[in-house]
C-alpha cells in the first residue's frame, strides 16, 4: 500500500511539473513576441493546437488566382506571424496566391468544447452560401472548411474582414517539426521578402 501511494505521489508531481513547464514556455514565447499589443492579444486568443497544419492543394470553388501577387508561386518569403508554434520566422515557399476577402472568425466547434476566438484565416469562398459581396464584421456565418477539428459546419461570427491576397505556403517550422505543405492561409501582410 505504501509503495502504491508513493507511485501515485510521484505521478502527481510529474504531471504538475509537466503542466507548469508547458505554461512557462507559452509565457516565454509570448514575451518574446515583438508584435504590437493589439495584434499580440489576438494571436494569444487563437488556439491552433487542433489545426490541420498540412493540407490538400485543392482550393474552394470560385477562388480566383492573383494576377499580380507580391510573391509569385515558387518564390520564397519569411512568415512574420505565428498562427501556430514554429511558424513565425520560417522560410516559406509560395504554393498558391489568390485574390479574396480574408476573415478573422470566432466560432463554436461542432465537436463541442471551448469557443474558438479570432481564428485567422477563413476566406470568403469557405463560407456557406457566400455571395460575391464581402461579409461585414459582426455577421453570423457558417464555416465550410476544415482547417481545424470541429470547424466544418460551425456557426460563427466575422470579427475582421480584409480584402487581400492570400497565400498557400509550404514551410519547415522553426521548432524542428516536420515540413508543412499547402498551409491555408497566410495574408500578404504576414510575409516579408527573404533578403529584407
Amino acid at each position: 500500500m505504501k509503495i502504491r501511494k508513493s507511485w501515485l505521489l510521484l505521478l502527481t508531481l510529474a504531471l504538475a511539473f509537466t503542466l507548469t513547464a508547458c505554461s512557462g514556455s507559452a509565457d516565454k514565447s509570448s514575451e518574446n513576441d515583438t508584435e504590437e499589443p493589439a495584434a499580440k492579444s489576438t494571436e494569444e486568443a487563437m488556439n491552433h493546437s487542433e489545426m490541420n497544419h498540412s493540407g490538400s492543394s485543392e482550393v474552394p470553388k470560385g477562388l480566383v488566382e492573383a494576377k499580380h501577387p507580391k510573391y509569385k508561386v515558387g518564390e520564397q518569403a519569411i512568415i512574420t506571424t505565428g498562427h501556430m508554434e514554429g511558424m513565425k520566422g520560417a522560410k516559406a515557399t509560395i504554393s498558391g496566391a489568390y485574390e479574396t476577402t480574408a476573415y478573422v472568425v470566432s466560432y463554436n466547434p461542432t465537436t463541442g468544447g471551448k469557443r474558438v476566438e479570432n481564428h485567422k484565416w477563413v476566406i470568403h469562398e469557405e463560407l456557406k452560401d457566400h455571395e460575391s459581396k464581402a461579409v461585414e464584421p459582426g455577421t453570423k456565418v457558417t464555416i465550410m472548411t476544415d482547417h481545424m477539428e470541429g470547424m466544418h459546419g460551425a456557426e460563427g461570427v466575422i470579427e475582421i474582414a480584409e480584402q487581400t491576397t492570400v497565400y498557400m505556403v509550404d514551410f519547415t517550422p522553426t521548432n524542428g517539426e516536420k515540413k508543412v505543405t499547402n498551409h491555408k492561409w497566410v495574408t500578404e501582410s504576414e510575409l516579408s521578402p527573404v533578403n529584407q
